[in-house]
């Protein structure tokens, strides 16, 4: 993590396009967002873009807006996420899910600064940062040509690779305890809550395959159901979870 700090510190004040990769759940967006306020455009928003939750023919409206008469029911000219951006930052989430069609419209955006409504024929100038970031082998999705290679170069200018949280050591993993407890206890109005020994050393010994969002969910759920002052082992999910999975 001190490398992905010190690489947030130096891309930070740039333009530089960024793309952060890392498993689902180890805060991707949370680097996004630490990007873009301590940037020179920390003032304007920082709009994001879900690449993963919207139709395939949704996502160039979603991005570029629509001229009027564009399709049916376009009966009025509407901005995109880029327009809203302006002066500020656009973060793509999860951009490995973008279909080539729109990649393509994507390039033309990172490489010139400029792109078209749906619809329009006046191109429009776009003055955004691009952080783009996905839990997706690109490397092998531009070999598999699902994933365009001049867009993967245009994306990964700086690259900030995010480590799983069994990987980060517990030293990492006992202040994420520590600050998930005392957040949701004071969420919650269950302060002073502790864990016993036993579920501490429980939550040391697991893997943690949803990473820091598993574990922030697991001790929220952990603060709710407390009875007294402990937490103990039969309230951490992880049994729950592997029925679940076991049951998938």
């Amino acid at each position: 993590m001190a490398e992905v700090y010190d690489r947030i510190r130096r891309a930070a004040p740039t333009d530089a396009t960024v793309l952060i990769r890392g498993e689902t759940g180890t805060g991707k967006e949370l680097i996004a967002r630490a990007v873009h306020f301590n940037s020179h455009r920390r003032t304007a928003a920082l709009v994001k873009v879900d690449c993963a939750a919207l139709p395939e023919n949704l996502i160039e409206n979603e991005l570029f807006g629509h001229e009027r008469g564009a399709y049916t029911g376009a009966d009025h000219a509407t901005q995109g996420k880029v327009a809203a951006a302006s002066g500020g930052t656009l973060f793509l989430d999860e951009i490995g899910e973008l279909s080539l069609a729109v990649q393509g419209k994507l390039l033309r955006l990172l490489q010139d600064r400029t792109y078209l409504k749906v619809g329009g024929h006046l191109p429009q100038h776009a003055n955004v940062r691009f952080i783009a970031a996905t839990h997706r082998p690109l490397e092998a999705l531009v070999d598999a040509g699902t994933f365009r290679a001049d867009l993967y170069y245009r994306l990964a200018v700086v690259p900030i690779p995010m480590p799983a949280l069994r990987e980060r050591g517990h030293a990492d993993l006992e202040r994420l305890i520590d600050h998930f407890l005392y957040e949701h206890g004071r969420t919650h109005g269950r302060p002073g809550l502790r864990f016993t020994p036993e579920a501490r050393a429980a939550l040391h010994a697991h893997r943690w395959p949803g990473n820091v969002r598993e574990l922030q969910h697991c001790i929220e759920s952990a603060v709710v159901l407390a009875h007294g002052h402990e937490i103990k082992t039969d309230l951490l999910p992880f049994r729950a979870t592997r029925v679940l999975e076991n049951a998938e």
